[in-house]
């Protein structure tokens, strides 16, 4: 497996040369100062892979290329739109950078509802709590039919929340919804999200499938004849948020993408923690059954509470087996060797981590530390190497 790093270029206040001493021999990143839809210039990206091959790097996986709103509304004449991105594609594989991360879910990418949850011993993490998100919804987005989405304890301790919360809280949790991805550009107070939940009214479930297979049968092709990968990520978390449909969020979700254009070029991300999220997934069980077009993996785990809430985990703790998963994984790239793929290695990299030690003291992107993806890695490092001891001495 080739072990690999999330950097963010002029956004990440971790420097390469910090990177180097994790001992990650990949970098995972993108393009995130160029506006949705437009083309990354071949040179732009030359140049942040030059860079990236001065810190002693591959660039393995871009992620991500995002996807237009518009793509996925289904709006307008969205020709330019479908050309541009395969002109983007065009232009990293002419770089050699044959491995695209992206997304389908509608207007906000991950969600959560505190970005500095304690973790006990000290430190903090990511945390989706129904709560609060309740608590937005009804009282502060006042969605209509929201309250159907929760159960009635949590639309109690809601309203209990929302009646002591101060202003600050308030802002606070709407700032943490807003939060997504670095190099998303939009970022949304209270009228401005009604808004622009407005422009999905008319969009459904199936609305939204027949949009995405319309994307896929556009690029998919184009992929393929460029000899690249295409590698849809779960939604996080994997459930309807905010009155928006997710398409991507379990077995049967990943078995109808697959077929939409049954290709190899048509792949997975498996993200352990997206997918975990939800009580009803099995993550191992899923890699292993789609594991010829898994193509990256996210390694990290949650912890779940029965009300839907959930964190972010050490890497080796929380819900998902993890050490089950890489076996998975280590499989896969055994059979791919057996049958004589160059590309056989899976690149994966540590996926979030806690905010620890030194982290505590530094402007680090939140869930994107240094520390805490270091012993990420580290752990991960060593269920791979005596994994793959095991199978030598089997």
């Amino acid at each position: 497996m080739i072990e690999s790093w999330r950097w963010y270029g002029d956004l990440d206040a971790i420097t390469l040369p910090e990177v180097a001493q994790t001992g990650a021999s990949g970098i995972v990143t993108a393009l995130h100062e160029i506006p949705y839809g437009q083309v990354w210039d071949v040179d732009a990206i030359a140049t942040r892979k030059a860079r990236v091959a001065q810190g002693g790097f591959d660039w393995v996986v871009v992620e991500s290329l995002p996807i237009h709103e518009s793509i996925k509304r289904g709006e307008g004449d969205l020709t330019t739109l479908f050309a541009n991105y395969r002109q983007s594609m065009a232009n990293l594989a002419a770089n050699g950078i044959k491995t695209i991360c992206y997304n389908f879910m509608p207007l906000l990418d991950w969600t959560r509802t505190d970005l500095t949850a304690p973790v006990t011993g000290g430190g903090t993490c990511l945390r989706f709590e129904a709560t609060r998100m309740a608590a937005f919804e009804v009282h502060m987005l006042g969605r209509r039919d929201a309250e159907a989405d929760y159960s009635p304890d949590v639309l109690n301790k809601a309203a209990a929340w929302f009646q002591q919360a101060t202003q600050a809280d308030r802002d606070a949790l709407l700032a943490s919804i807003m939060a997504g991805l670095p190099g998303a550009f939009d970022r949304y107070d209270i009228p401005g999200l009604r808004n622009a939940l407005q422009s999905y009214d008319c969009i459904d479930r199936e609305a939204l499938r027949a949009h995405y297979k319309r994307f896929l049968e556009e690029v998919v092709p184009t992929a393929t004849d460029l000899g690249m990968r295409l590698c849809v990520h779960p939604d996080d978390p994997p459930r309807d948020i905010l009155g928006l449909p997710r398409i991507v969020s379990d077995a049967d979700d990943i078995a109808w993408i697959m077929g939409a254009v049954d290709a190899p070029a048509n792949g997975l991300t498996l993200c352990s923690g997206s997918l975990g999220a939800n009580p009803a997934n099995d993550v191992p069980a899923i890699a292993k059954h789609f594991a010829d077009r898994i193509h990256f993996a996210h390694l990290r785990n949650v912890a779940k509470d029965p009300d839907g809430s959930f964190e972010e985990a050490a890497h080796l703790d929380g819900d998902t087996d993890m050490v089950a998963l890489v076996q998975v994984l280590l499989d896969e790239e055994s059979r791919r060797r057996d049958v004589g793929r160059a590309d056989h290695a899976i690149p994966f990299r540590p996926d979030h981590g806690h905010h620890i030690l030194s982290d505590l003291d530094r402007a680090l992107i939140l869930g994107y530390p240094l520390i805490g993806r270091l012993r990420g890695l580290a752990e991960l490092r060593g269920v791979i190497r005596a994994l793959s001891h095991e199978s030598k001495y089997a």
